[in-house]
């Protein structure tokens, strides 16, 4: 099978070793074959991006404007073949991966616009006759690092940015899923951008990651992964006065309420907690239920599940596929495991399940009789698992709905205008949704959470500006 190289100073390169992409779907399906960098061309693809920045820093909005307009035409243009590819490396349904395609697509070309957009201030001095402008300018070398269940959108909502306010790039995927990476890199490499702006190195994070976090070279670590690396992250990065920017773990709460339209919170909640296999940050894995609909809803959830087709993600039809390797599996069903000792009960699902091919199909597990003291309630799976949590009345499920060191989204289905309000306001989570699944956000306004969940400034939309630039005050006295 054809290798693919990384891409450092333009040019496409041959690492120290190389890595097969599997297909969760399907053991036997290679997607391609990868290289991955070491510690000597990961400082490489660094140089090539300092040395760049010293011309790119000053390339005009027009320029860049161009460069991403191309690359999100492109991606969108190609929405099928890459979504489909994206299904084949990480386990998402077609229609998810070609809707994550089409998304990463939108981001460049919302960031194209947001080139044209750069703004700044003209004020007065306190001193006569001498004025003040305050402007932003790129901060310089950007390390990206990304996750695996998100492999063409999360690269897209740092890169885009990155490079809309003249910063370069050194970009490392998660080893699991270099395929969408890869992909994303050779279209941005005919964007027009000169070379050594962007760079794709993909490879271990020992070596990769840990080289990217402590050259003097990266001036700011954009981090998308777990609460663990995370802190790596921050250390690192700390140490050596760094910027950085953290989006980590989730344990999202969806409220129903007695007065919820039952319909719509079954929806909000199958999709929410077990759509994309349950793999996201932002799934909705604690259902808080209060008491007077609990049973409606647990007997309305589970004959959905037990109706939902999990089966190889490029099938027609089907609703979820695999988990993405048998490293997440396991941790799946040794959780499972443990919600059964904890005493919660098993409703339906958490069992393998036998397909055409062989993959990491595993049922879709709901819990009921959870505690928010169970290991279950309180710690991220990342997985097709939800716990249903009952609690008296609104006071209650709020009061449980914080009780959790995480804090990104959080979601209430209720039909009154008085408890949607109050939750908006009280809830700890940096996005709140009601009536709606707790995954699912727009690309043009600010992604992040609080507590635990995130650190820095936020992602997406035009708060992105805060993390990609710096500030400069600059007085001029006319002579």
């Amino acid at each position: 099978m054809t290798l693919h190289r990384n891409l450092i100073a333009g040019a496409w390169t041959e690492g120290a070793d190389e890595t097969q992409n599997i297909n969760p779907s399907n053991l036997s399906d290679t997607v391609g074959v990868y290289t991955r960098a070491d510690e000597a061309q990961t400082e490489q693809a660094i140089q090539a991006a300092q040395e760049a920045f010293k011309t790119w820093q000053f390339s005009t909005i027009q320029q860049r404007h161009d460069a991403l307009d191309f690359i999100g035409n492109e991606i969108i243009a190609r929405k099928e073949e890459l979504g489909k590819l994206l299904s084949r490396e990480e386990g998402k349904t077609l229609p998810e991966g070609m809707g994550e395609a089409v998304r990463a697509g939108q981001i460049f070309k919302f960031f194209a616009g947001e080139c044209l957009r750069i703004e700044g201030e003209k004020l007065d001095s306190v001193r006569p006759g001498v004025g003040v402008e305050i402007t932003r300018e790129p901060v310089g070398v950007v390390g990206i690092i990304t996750p695996w269940n998100f492999p063409i959108a999360i690269p897209a909502w740092k890169i885009a940015p990155a490079l809309a306010y003249g910063n370069c790039v050194v970009m490392k995927p998660a080893d699991l899923v270099p395929g969408c990476a890869w992909a994303l890199a050779e279209i941005i490499s005919r964007s027009g951008i000169p070379d050594g702006v962007f760079n794709l190195v993909m490879g271990r994070g020992s070596k990769v990651g840990q080289t990217i976090l402590s050259n003097r070279g990266v001036v700011a670590v954009s981090f998308t992964g777990s609460v663990q690396t995370g802190a790596t992250v921050a250390q690192a990065c700390a140490a050596r006065g760094a910027k950085f920017q953290l989006e980590m773990g989730g344990k999202n709460p969806m409220i129903v309420l007695d007065d919820a339209n039952l319909d719509n919170a079954v929806d909000c909640a199958v999709q929410g907690a077990f759509f994309s296999t349950g793999q996201r940050c932002t799934a909705s894995s604690r259902l808080i239920v209060t008491e007077g609909i609990h049973d409606k809803f647990v007997a309305a959830v589970q004959a959905r599940l037990e109706k939902t087709v999990t089966d190889d993600a490029l099938k027609e039809g089907v609703q979820i596929g695999p988990v993405v390797d048998k490293s997440q599996l396991d941790q799946d069903l040794s959780y499972i495991e443990i919600g059964k000792k904890e005493g919660a009960n098993l409703v339906t699902g958490g069992e393998l399940l036998n397909r055409d091919t062989e993959g990491f199909y595993l049922s879709p597990a709901l819990f009921t009789e959870v505690t928010s003291q169970m290991r279950i309630a309180r710690e991220e799976i990342f997985g097709p698992v939800a716990s249903v949590i009952k609690v008296e009345d609104y006071d209650e499920a709020l009061a449980v709905a914080n009780d959790t060191e995480f804090g990104l989204s959080a979601g209430i289905c209720t039909t009154s205008l008085k408890y949607a309000s109050d939750f908006k306001r009280k809830s700890e989570a940096g996005m709140v949704m009601v009536n709606l699944p707790t995954a699912g956000v727009d690309y043009h306004v600010p992604f992040g959470g609080r507590k635990g969940s995130s650190f820095g400034s936020r992602e997406q939309g035009r708060y992105a500006d805060e993390f990609y630039t710096t500030v400069k005050t600059a007085y001029t006295l006319p002579l």
